[in-house]
């Protein structure tokens, strides 16, 4: 054995290939013992059911809701009305009102400037005194008319006479009974008064020319009475309506010429605001006063439409609170050049009521305002917040309380609430959460938010009754 040994000991020194092959065949010899070793004491691996726990979220139920269409645009307010005072008689300024200076109130039928109306005085004199000469005149021409008919009445009875006792001379004539210078006589005596018969008539055909051409001349001077009355009525000027001075540009005894600019002033009573709004929003804003035809271009080529639906406010920018109620009374013809926008007129009464400056100044010239248009929807609409949809899609709770992504259209977006075309349908659940880093079939646990809902039916209604 120990020769054998030796032996062994001498191969491997002698050959160290041999000895790698050894220690790497008993390593395998291990590691197939160790395996089998394993093998047979191996243990069935433990299972374990995973619990998933559901994503809270807050839910909504689909509603279709009643809906107030809204526009809204920009526009610079106006008096409704402005008065430009100009001269139209010439004069000096004899008197003026206290008060009247550029920013100044002053109430209806206050008297407000006085020219010198001396001269027209005169010329209204002058034509009343024609007026009552020519009264005199057609008096005096109907005096000689029936004078004239009665003298008509006694010719002609004279002349009845005349024919009669030419008659019977020329019968006694026949029978030789009168001479022939007798009856010659008579004859010229007929002949005389016929012919003054004849001028007392041809005298009274003239009066109804006369009475014609001085009726002319009366009318004529009637006019002249009243052109000199008016200009007497042009020296003086009235407030005729509750206004403010704008400007005014002339002083006491300072002469104004014809045309000249004497003062401008607004009346206070009511104030305009042509209002910019983007077609988009006034179509769909005519939509529901005219569903048959929802489009601007018809409503303007229409013309007059009744506004009383819509319901306006207006508010000045940058002062929160200088809130005024107003009403649309027309659209201005074409759209704005510049920013292709419709022109809506909208007028508000009482502009100056509850003016507290400067914590509510009035609406007056040149105030920017916003303006906004609501009239109520012909149908519910089904509106769901603007937020809740996620590149046209919203998130479902299906009836397994499982997450679902579906595609809808929408409408139109207004105050924050998306108005739903398709896709979706009444009373399904629409999740108000942001899940978009959530997949489909996400278990649920839903809470509904009934605060939500309210905001949005009050939001929907717009605040009209």
């Amino acid at each position: 054995m120990s020769t054998l040994k030796m032996r062994i000991g001498e191969n491997l020194r002698r050959h160290p290939y041999i000895r790698r092959s050894v220690v790497v065949g008993g390593g395998v010899v291990l590691g197939v013992f160790l395996l089998m070793i394993f093998i047979l004491n191996r243990q069935e691996p433990t299972r374990h059911e995973t619990v998933v726990t559901p994503t809270n979220v807050r839910i909504i139920e689909a509603k279709a809701l009643p809906f107030s269409l809204e526009a809204r645009g920009n526009g610079v307010a106006r008096p409704a009305e402005s008065w430009q005072a100009v001269a139209n008689v010439a004069g000096r300024v004899v008197e003026r009102h206290p008060d009247l200076e550029s920013g100044a109130f002053l109430s209806a039928g206050s008297f407000l400037l006085g020219l010198d109306p001396s001269r027209y005085e005169l010329a209204v004199t002058e034509a009343r005194s024609e007026l009552a000469t020519l009264e005199a005149e057609r008096s005096q021409l109907g005096t000689e008319e029936a004078h004239i008919e009665r003298l008509l009445e006694l010719e002609r009875e004279r002349l009845a006479l005349a024919e009669g006792e030419l008659t019977r001379l020329n019968n006694l004539a026949e029978r030789g009974a009168v001479s022939r210078s007798q009856l010659d006589e008579q004859h010229r005596a007929t002949l005389a008064q016929r012919q003054a018969v004849a001028s007392l008539e041809s005298s009274l055909s003239i009066f109804p020319s006369q009475l014609e051409l001085l009726a002319a001349r009366h009318a004529r001077a009637e006019t002249h009475l009243a052109q000199t009355q008016r200009d007497l009525e042009d020296t003086q000027f009235f407030a005729p309506y509750d206004l403010r001075l704008e400007s005014v540009q002339v002083e006491l005894h300072q002469f104004a010429s014809v045309g000249q600019i004497l003062f401008q002033a607004d009346n206070i009573n009511a104030a305009e605001v042509e209002a910019h709004i983007p077609v988009s929003m006034m179509r769909r804003l005519v939509g529901g006063l005219s569903p048959a035809d929802p489009t601007v271009e018809a409503t303007l080529r229409q013309g007059p439409t009744d506004f009383s639906a819509i319901v306006a406010e207006v508010e000045m920018v940058g002062m929160p609170g200088a809130l005024w109620t107003g009403y649309v009374t027309g659209i201005a013809s074409g759209l704005d050049p510049i920013t292709r926008t419709v022109r809506v007129i909208v007028r508000v009464k009482e502009p100056y009521r509850d003016a507290r400056p400067p914590e509510r100044p009035p609406l007056q010239r040149g105030v920017y305002t916003r303006v906004r248009l609501l009239v109520r929807s012909p149908q519910a609409l089904l509106v769901v917040p603007a937020s809740a949809v996620h590149a046209g899609s919203v998130f479902l709770v299906n009836d397994n309380d499982l997450l679902e992504r579906r595609s809808v259209e929408v409408a139109f977006e207004q105050a924050d609430l998306a108005v739903i075309g398709a896709g979706l349908q009444v009373g399904e659940r629409v999740v108000v959460d942001d899940l978009s880093w959530a997949v489909p079939g996400l278990p649920l646990a839903t809470l509904r938010d009934e605060k939500l809902e309210s905001w949005m039916a009050r939001r929907a209604n717009g605040g009209l009754p």
